[in-house]
């Protein structure tokens, strides 16, 4: 049966006020009574929709995740990949849930299966096979570990902002600071597709 207008609406509530949640206290600190508070949903409904904290959180991390590649959709051409690097630093400073979530996910699971593992890998698969096809390359594993430099690169002063801070000190949080750390990371990550087309990694 489809779900009602009404039960979008309970639902959207629902994993609103969980990404919120999970964002600021992570999994293990999230508590259910809370989202439901945020939500205006009673728990027993919060319960009814999603069966655990842990169904909740990945349905969370599937919506981020969605929400993500929309904004920044993963290039298929050489100039569509040196402009990703800028665009996905632009997508975790105007939006921080992401990776939030991933470092709290990260501390909770670590080397252990998370729950949507499978989907997780399929979103990768297709974005390594994007990626190969804008570096004109015919190996998967070569193209995911560009992904994960050029994906580390752009997000780790999100994930770390205390580094970030320490850093470059106030002046980093300037829009000033700001251009000039944006540039070096897009110039690194440049640097990196270069290597690859050169055939030097």
């Amino acid at each position: 049966m489809a779900e009602t207008p009404k039960g979008q609406q309970t639902r959207v509530k629902l994993l609103d006020a969980a990404q919120t949640e999970f964002s600021e206290h992570g999994l293990a600190g999230a508590r259910v009574d809370r989202i439901a508070e945020r939500s205006g949903v009673n728990k027993q409904r919060l319960y009814a929709y999603f069966g655990n904290k842990e169904s909740l959180f990945s349905a969370v991390m599937t919506r981020v995740y969605q929400h993500m590649s929309q904004a920044v959709p993963i290039p298929t051409t050489e100039n569509g990949l040196r402009a990703y690097v800028g665009e996905v630093f632009d997508y975790h400073r105007a939006s921080g849930d992401l990776v939030r979530l991933l470092a709290w996910e990260g501390l909770h699971y670590r080397d252990r299966p998370i729950p949507d593992e499978k989907e997780r890998e399929t979103y990768y698969v297709h974005k390594t096979a994007a990626l190969s096809i804008a570096l004109g390359i015919d190996d998967p594993t070569a193209a995911a570990r560009v992904l994960i430099a050029l994906i580390g690169l752009a997000s780790w002063p999100f994930i770390v902002p205390q580094q970030r801070r320490l850093m470059l000190g106030p002046d980093g949080d300037s829009e000033a600071g700001w251009a000039l750390l944006r540039a070096s990371i897009v110039a690194h990550g440049h640097s990196v597709i270069d290597n690859v087309l050169e055939g030097s990694v």
